[in-house]
């Protein structure tokens, strides 16, 4: 048997009755989906002591279903690239020049931000858990590649417009006192294969504060660059203060500079919760590239077109009872079997571990290395063919 067919095999008696359980997207008009409201924070602290007796290993502990949204995280990453309301991704593809070609793929990277309730949190995503799904002509793929550290790849193609994106990501929390600062790392590529152009990006990172309210944001610096068209933006993300000053809150600032003499073309400005719009520094027009509200409000929820196109690692397969769990607010039946998926993980890397093999993903390549620092890691897919999906999102 090899190893990266362990979830497969895992399955392989079921494999003609996989049920997928999916749930609405993350949303500006809704957290976490019009098919999930978050239990009180008194509930889940209760549930939190129901759990944790004295004496307890918690080396072997499980955080409740109840502290989790009903879907995992590999399913958000992918959400944020194939849950749109528009062709955003065509406007980077079709544009007439560089420069509004460039743009539109400002205003993508920032369509790919989206809010995040505090207290709750996607499941932590095993490995060669996949998720495949397609909107229209784009088909996204991801896998889990690796777990320690926990590492997300995602190959999407557009055959219609000739577009290819290919991200690598791998968060790094840390807690600081007040709050948890988690560092988003991977590289980002988008190619327009057409125009000979690849876009190269970073992603913000993400912040979980306790003081003086609790809530959680996107801070920190985004570059995105093409080299074949000497563009680059620079992007800032900000939020509230420590006084609670909500001027910032959401906000973008940036700029769009010409190399390799770093003249500024385009001052940017704007919230990505509401609008971001650029402004020409030698007349002063100001246009609006992206419109949050057009873009991820009331998105549709995916739906499975092909049931025996499912594959057993499939996140909504996987995590299919714990959603069924969370979505019926039976937390005992959603923690025991979230339970059952974390220690069957457990139990295979102990497997792997005596038998002396290491995990090789499925469908992408990884390079990288633990000793070379934590911003290394890359993927390939090994496919650069993707076909539809058996889950498709409805327009």
């Amino acid at each position: 048997m090899e190893v990266n067919q362990v979830i497969q095999n895992q399955h392989e008696e079921q494999e003609e009755d996989l049920t997928a359980v999916l749930t609405s997207p993350l949303s500006l008009d809704s957290d976490a989906g019009n098919d999930y409201t978050a239990p009180n924070l008194l509930q889940r602290v209760f549930s939190l002591l129901k759990n944790v007796r004295p004496g307890s290993d918690l080396t072997r502990f499980s955080l409740p279903a109840i502290f989790n949204i009903p879907k995992s995280q590999l399913q958000c990453y992918g959400e944020s690239i194939y849950c749109v309301n528009n062709d955003i991704l065509g406007k980077c593809a079709n544009g007439e020049t560089p420069l509004e070609r460039f743009t539109s793929v400002v205003a993508w990277s920032i369509s790919t931000v989206r809010t995040l309730m505090f207290g709750v949190a996607p499941y932590n995503t095993v490995l060669g858990e996949t998720h495949h799904v397609s909107r229209g002509n784009l088909n996204v793929l991801l896998e889990q590649v690796s777990h320690h550290p926990p590492v997300s790849a995602l190959y999407a193609t557009n055959e219609k417009d000739n577009i290819e994106i290919t991200m690598c990501q791998y968060a790094i929390p840390k807690f600081q006192g007040t709050c948890i600062e988690t560092r988003v790392l991977g590289k980002r590529e988008l190619k327009l294969v057409n125009k000979g152009e690849t876009y190269v990006m970073n992603s913000p990172n993400l912040v979980i504060k306790f003081l003086p309210v609790p809530d959680v944001e996107w801070l920190g610096n985004v570059t995105i660059k093409c080299q074949e068209t000497g563009l680059e933006a620079h992007l800032c993300y900000k939020g509230n203060s420590f006084l609670g000053r909500k001027g910032n809150y959401r906000s973008i600032r940036g700029k769009i500079v010409s190399l390799p003499n770093m003249k500024t073309v385009y001052e940017i400005n704007g919230h990505w919760d509401r609008t971001v719009a650029i402004k020409d520094v030698r007349d002063g027009k100001t246009t609006v590239i992206y419109k949050a509200n057009e873009v991820i409000t009331s998105l549709k929820t995916p739906v499975v077109k092909d049931s025996k196109g499912l594959r057993p690692s499939e996140s909504a397969v996987i995590w299919g009872k714990v959603n069924e769990g969370i979505l019926n607010k039976k937390w005992d039946k959603a923690t025991d079997a979230k339970i059952a998926i974390e220690e069957n993980e457990r139990q295979m890397a102990r497997q792997r571990k005596l038998k002396g093999e290491n995990w090789v993903p499925k469908h992408f390549v990884l390079s990288g290395s633990k000793e070379n620092g934590d911003s290394d890691w890359e993927v390939k897919p090994r496919n650069l063919k993707l076909p539809p999906a058996p889950i498709i999102v409805p327009f």
